[in-house]
């Protein structure tokens, strides 16, 4: 972790340096987020992402983009089998870091990929247990100590400026790591996925 954080320190550094310009920004939008690995049964769940960002223009066609963003992720799980059924939707709160890598194949249309380091801020459960015997049960769990308290990811995206102010983009982040962290012994691995539509305005 040290040195990934050392490396982005170093890449904003040598921005700031260069840049021929920075321009600041907020951005906000939609994610659709699920969980890849050792998991079954599991679908997107929207959530959404807002924060700021900073573009460092190093030439007229490349620029790095640094954002710090609250994002709202996870999944639904839906096992069902004869005589029970379990559903929860499971939602995650992260602090994400994002260090990307902008090239303008376009005036206006650019291409963007980058690492990303997120920070896990809450971890719930809301389930739904139904038993042909024991009946229905519900409820809203804690599990952040279920979880890793630091994901690691890589993102890919492109975005289009309308204006000097407002763009759109898309993005996908995958994730790297795994965030599962339950009992001693257990194996099992289970990684981030997001898909996310975003709108940003610079000033």
């Amino acid at each position: 972790m040290k040195k990934i954080t050392l490396s982005i320190v170093a890449v904003l550094a040598f921005g700031f340096a260069n840049a021929q310009e920075v321009k600041f920004g907020v951005k906000g939008g939609i994610n659709l987020s699920t969980f890849t690995g050792d998991v079954e049964n599991v679908s997107s769940k929207v959530g959404f992402q807002v924060g700021g960002f900073a573009e460092i223009k190093l030439t007229e066609k490349f620029s790095i983009q640094p954002e710090l963003l609250y994002s709202l992720q996870g999944a639904k799980i839906d096992q069902s089998e004869e005589g029970y059924r379990y559903e929860s939707t499971e939602k995650f709160s992260y602090l994400n870091i994002p260090v990307m890598a902008k090239y303008y194949v376009a005036e206006k249309f650019s291409l963007e990929a980058g690492p990303q380091i997120g920070f896990l801020l809450s971890a719930k459960s809301d389930f739904t247990e139904t038993d042909d015997f024991f009946g229905t049960t519900s409820g809203d769990e804690d599990v952040k100590d279920s979880y890793k308290s630091i994901d690691f990811g890589v993102n890919f995206g492109a975005g289009y400026d309308f204006t000097e102010n407002l763009s759109a983009g898309i993005r996908y982040n995958l994730g790297l790591s795994n965030i599962a962290d339950f009992e001693e012994g257990d194996n099992t691995k289970i990684k981030n996925s997001v898909f996310s539509l975003s709108v940003g305005y610079k000033f």
